[in-house]
C-alpha cells in the first residue's frame, strides 16, 4: 500500500488497501432552537459533544458503488439511493470528478433515530474513507462543507471533540476548555424518532403557547465547561427539542425520572431523542446509574460513555 501524508490533516492522502474507519456519535449539551426560517430550517444554537459510542465504515475498492451492514438497524435500514453513505460517496465523487466505484461495509453501534446523530456520523466517515481509497485530497473543511449538504450534524462529527454550531448547525467552531473527561450513561430506547417530526411538534406546541421558554444562547454552558465540574456543568444543559420528544414518546419522562433518583447530575433528551442521556461524576457513578436504569427497565439499553471525543479516524 502506498499512502502519502497532507500538509494540513492528520489522514494519508491515498490507500491502495482497505479503509477503515470509526466515527462517533454525538450528543446536543445545549440545543436552542429558532424560529422556522424561510429555507425550512431552525436557526440553532446548540453545543456538540462526541461521546464514545462508534461506527466504522470499511470502504474497499470497487466497479460499482455497494453498501452492506451489520449491527445496530441491520435489515431495517434501506442501504439503496436514499442512505446518507451512499449520498455521501455520491456527492464526494461529484465534487472530486471522479467514478463512485467502492465497496462499502457499516458495523453499526449508533441507534436508528436515536438522537445521536448515527446516519450523520455514517456520512462523516464516508466522505473520510472515500477521500482515502480515491485519493481526493480534500481537508477536513473541504469535506465538512460536502456534508452540510447532506446532514447538520455531518461537518462536526468529521472533527468531533465539543464545538458550537450555528445556522442549522452547519456552522461549526471548537469550544476551547481545558482538556476535561466527562462521563455520561446513554439510555437507547425501543425504536426511533424522527427529527423532522419532532421539530414539527416543538411548532405545533410553540404556536399553542404550551412549550418552554427557549433556550437561546449557549453562554452559560460554554463557561460552565471551562469550570471543569460535572456538577455545575450539569445544572446548565439544556435542549428546546425536550418538550416536543416528550410529547411524541411520553414514557421518556419515566426514562428521565429513574436515572434522576439513580443519583444522576442531570438527564436530557439527546437531540430530537428518543435517546436520554445522564452525567455523571465519574466511571463509577456512570455504572451505578446505568445499572439502576438497566434494572428498571425503562429502556432497552444502558451503556456508559465519555466525552470528548474526536470525529471521524482512520484506524
Amino acid at each position: 500500500m502506498t499512502e502519502a501524508w497532507g500538509p494540513d490533516d492528520d489522514k494519508p492522502r491515498r490507500s491502495a488497501g482497505p479503509v477503515r474507519v470509526r466515527v462517533p456519535a454525538k450528543i446536543n449539551l445545549h440545543l436552542g432552537v429558532g424560529p422556522l426560517r424561510s429555507d425550512g430550517y431552525h436557526e440553532l444554537n446548540t453545543v456538540y459533544h462526541a461521546i464514545s459510542l462508534f461506527d466504522e465504515l470499511t470502504a474497499r475498492a470497487g466497479d460499482t458503488l455497494t453498501l452492506t451492514m451489520e449491527g445496530e438497524g441491520a435489515g431495517e435500514l434501506a442501504l439503496d439511493e436514499s442512505n446518507l453513505i451512499i449520498r455521501a460517496a455520491r456527492a464526494l465523487a461529484t465534487e472530486a470528478r471522479v467514478p463512485a466505484h467502492a465497496r462499502l461495509h457499516l458495523r453499526k453501534s449508533i441507534p436508528l433515530a436515536g438522537g445521536l446523530a448515527g446516519g450523520s456520523a455514517d456520512a462523516a466517515a464516508t466522505l473520510l474513507a472515500c477521500d482515502l481509497l480515491w485519493g481526493t485530497g480534500l481537508s477536513r473543511d473541504e469535506l465538512g462543507e460536502i456534508g452540510a449538504t447532506l446532514g447538520s450534524d455531518v461537518p462536526f462529527l468529521l472533527h468531533g471533540g465539543t464545538a458550537l454550531g450555528t445556522g442549522h448547525g452547519e456552522a461549526v467552531s471548537p469550544i476551547l476548555a481545558r482538556p476535561t473527561t466527562w462521563h455520561w450513561v446513554v439510555a437507547i430506547a425501543d425504536g426511533g424518532l424522527a427529527t423532522p417530526e419532532v421539530y414539527r411538534e416543538l411548532d405545533r406546541l410553540r404556536a399553542g403557547g404550551s412549550a418552554p421558554v427557549a433556550l437561546g444562547p449557549a453562554d452559560a454552558l460554554m463557561a460552565a465547561l471551562r469550570q471543569r465540574d460535572p456538577a455545575v456543568l450539569g445544572a446548565v444543559l439544556g435542549n428546546d427539542l425536550q418538550a416536543a420528544a416528550l410529547a411524541l414518546r411520553p414514557h421518556l419522562a419515566d426514562v428521565l425520572k429513574t436515572g434522576a433518583e439513580a443519583g444522576a447530575l442531570a438527564g436530557i433528551v439527546s437531540g430530537s431523542g428518543p435517546t436520554c442521556v445522564f452525567l455523571t461524576a465519574d466511571g463509577a457513578h456512570a455504572q451505578t446509574v446505568a445499572a439502576a436504569l438497566a434494572d428498571a427497565g425503562v429502556c432497552r439499553e444502558a451503556v456508559t460513555a465519555r466525552g470528548p471525543m474526536p470525529g471521524a479516524r482512520v484506524i
